[in-house]
């Protein structure tokens, strides 16, 4: 396992950290805006999410390690991390550089996303996104719900707005999540998470987040996922456990 160093992300990653390319970036500003695709009916777009809450939703305490790759303005970071998940939504998440020191720690906490003093707020996916790189599907409780459209490809766009006219999409595919796209007010991708997934396993093997107009991008790939017990509760307070 990586130290339990408490090196923080704004002493590593502040003068590196990195993300997209340029052809990453015009298609997933190009895919198709919200509201040109047919509609499902009132009663089909209901039961479209709660099946897909359902489906995703997280049934024990598990332990993920994974290797991550971090890019922006073409420097490039490296290591491995280790996420501990536990139901009904609480994460934690450590990130270590390849020298085993702690470029990163975080805890969510249903949308409540907690981060040590001194911390670039910017490295990982919002809240509104972070649950998707799981697979999971779990709106925004400060959005509306806008209704389910059918794509060309047969995939599904669950959409919600934000009060100042933002939106959150989901991409669908055979009742699994496989993008979640922030767009803003003129209807243009600014942040994106891409998931890898394997028709015989519960969690993606792998999840890509960008950031769009940060030319930033972070890269996971599943090493391990094992079932654990309960764990203690102060580890979901990062902020508490500052030396």
């Amino acid at each position: 396992m990586p130290s339990n160093s408490t090196t923080q992300a704004g002493g590593h990653l502040r003068p590196a950290l990195a993300l997209v390319a340029a052809a990453a970036v015009g298609a997933c500003a190009h895919s198709p805006p919200p509201g040109s695709a047919p509609a499902l009916p009132p009663a089909d777009a209901q039961q479209v999410v709660r099946s897909l809450e359902e489906r995703t939703s997280l049934s024990e305490p598990i332990r993920v390690v994974f290797g991550w790759q971090l890019n922006e303005a073409g420097t490039h970071l490296k290591g491995r991390g280790v996420a501990r998940i536990e139901p009904p939504y609480k994460a934690r998440l450590d990130l270590f550089l390849d020298n085993g020191e702690t470029a990163v720690r975080a805890a969510l906490v249903n949308g409540d996303l907690r981060l040590p003093a001194g911390t670039r707020t910017d490295v990982l996916p919002p809240p509104d996104l972070m649950w998707g790189v799981l697979g999971v599907f779990r709106p925004d409780t400060d959005t509306r719900f806008a209704g389910v459209e059918r794509l060309k490809s047969g995939t599904l766009r669950l959409r919600y707005r934000y009060q100042d006219g933002e939106e959150l999409d989901f991409r669908v595919v055979d009742g699994r999540v496989h993008a979640l796209e922030l767009r803003d007010r003129g209807g243009h991708v600014a942040q994106r998470v891409e998931l890898g997934l394997d028709a015989s396993d519960r969690y993606p093997l792998k999840a890509t987040y960008r950031n769009l107009s940060a030319f930033r991008e972070l890269k996971l790939t599943r090493e391990s996922v094992e079932r654990v017990d309960s764990y203690p509760p102060d580890i979901w307070n990062p902020k508490g456990m500052e030396r």
